[in-house]
Order: structure tokens, then C-alpha cells, then sequence
């Protein structure tokens, strides 16, 4: 999966403390963020013998649940019945981690999002990439960043937090593979309760990670056109 590249620099007009005006037909300055420099570069060129994981949280997913359709009379006529609706009390958030270098993913549900359940998730991380250092692209969330978080991170050397600017969601790939995963594992399901939840992305996840593909940032190359005929004149 190709994932566009947009939007990685900001053109801005020079400012009148420049000492320049606005002329039509100028060429503008090129102002670039550095924080989206630093991912976009973790993308195309990581470091030597390191992995980068793009997580995110989806959520949260309430339980839902409908009732039987109606049966028939035995004298062929349809039973009409007003339609009941409803949702649980209980909410399971989705943590998810996507390796770029060969599209594998790591998720794990949770009844909350907050900092002890994002380091929980952290360690499967750790146990799943054993080897380098593991580069964690996500958004500046208070549970990603919070005392809690950086006191277990001293602990663990390895893993290196790259936070995205705000507002720029769109550089977390994890987002577009939130997508696949909701059309595999929640479309059109009824869940009674957590544990289907997780049953349900447990089995999704090893279904994507069997035909998993590497994620790369850019655009694809345009295809190449290929003749079906061709014609020879002859003067």
C-alpha cells in the first residue's frame, strides 16, 4: 500500500518586516516544518538497524446489540415489530501499532485510554521488535506524554517517541490502516459485549498481518502504457 505524501511544505508570501511586498508573480518563501521533515524522513530513509511504528488509538467501540428479525404468521403474512436499538455501558478502546518496513501490526484492546494501558501496549511493542531501536511516530496525546509515560520510558532506552505536529493526522499511517481494519473487523457486526471485540480484532489483525505489504510514503510511479494494436501504413 502507497501511502501520498501531501501538504509537506507551507508557501508563505514574504512579511513586511522582510522589507519586501507582496508582488504578483514573485516567488514565494518555502517554509518547512521540521517536526514533518523528521517524520516524513523516518519514512524514506530510517535509521540503520532501527524499526519505526506508527500507533494510534481507535474508539471507542461500544458494544451493540439488535434484536431478532421478525418471523412470519403461519398464514404467510409478515409480523411487523418497531425496531429496538441499543448499546452497553461498557467502551473498549483499539491501541494499534503499524510496522512500515513490512505492513505487520501489533493491536491490543483496552476498557480505557490512559497512560498505564499505553505502556502495556508499549511492551508488546518492545517484545515484538526485539532487536534496534524502535522509533514510535504518534499524536502528542496526554497519555503519550504524561510523567507516568516518560518515568517508564527511562527504562526502556530503545523505544524514542516522534510526535506529529498538530494537525497533521494525515502523517500517521496508522490512520489510513484504522480504515482496512474497520471494513475486516466492525462493519456490519453486532458485538454483545468486550470479549467479542477483541475476539474480533484478534482475528482481523492475523488475517492482515498474512497478507501485510510494506507501507511506502510517495506517490506511485505512473503505469506504463502498454499497445494492444498496432498499426503499420505502407506508402
Amino acid at each position: 500500500m502507497r501511502w501520498v505524501a501531501r501538504r509537506s511544505a507551507e508557501f508563505c508570501w514574504p512579511r513586511a518586516s522582510d522589507g519586501a511586498a507582496r508582488v504578483p508573480g514573485s516567488v514565494p518563501r518555502i517554509r518547512i516544518s521540521r517536526k514533518r521533515t523528521r517524520v516524513v524522513g523516518l519514512y524514506t530513509c530510517p535509521p540503520e538497524d532501527a524499526t519505526v511504528v506508527c500507533v494510534d488509538e481507535l474508539g471507542p467501540v461500544i458494544p451493540r446489540t439488535f434484536p431478532p428479525a421478525p418471523g412470519w404468521s403461519p398464514d404467510g403474512h409478515r409480523i411487523k415489530a418497531e425496531l429496538e436499538y441499543s448499546r452497553g455501558p461498557e467502551k473498549t478502546w483499539v491501541y494499534g501499532g503499524l510496522r512500515v518496513t513490512d505492513g505487520q501490526q501489533v493491536t491490543m484492546t483496552a476498557s480505557s485510554r490512559n497512560s498505564a494501558f499505553y505502556q502495556r501496549f508499549l511492551q508488546k511493542l518492545e517484545e515484538a521488535n526485539p532487536a534496534g531501536d524502535i522509533y514510535v511516530v504518534t499524536d502528542n496525546l496526554s497519555s503519550h506524554n504524561s510523567l507516568s509515560t516518560r518515568t517508564w520510558l527511562e527504562d526502556h532506552p530503545r523505544i524514542r517517541h516522534v510526535f506529529i505536529p498538530v494537525g497533521a493526522c494525515w502523517l500517521n499511517l496508522q490512520e489510513g490502516w484504522w480504515r482496512i481494519f474497520r471494513k475486516a473487523a466492525l462493519a456490519g457486526q453486532t458485538f454483545a459485549g468486550p470479549d467479542e471485540i477483541t475476539q474480533a480484532t484478534e482475528l482481523a489483525t492475523a488475517q492482515l498481518n498474512a497478507r501485510a505489504k510494506p507501507w511506502i510514503w510517495g506517490r506511485p510511479a505512473p503505469p506504463t502504457r502498454r499497445l494492444h494494436r498496432r498499426y503499420v501504413y505502407r506508402l
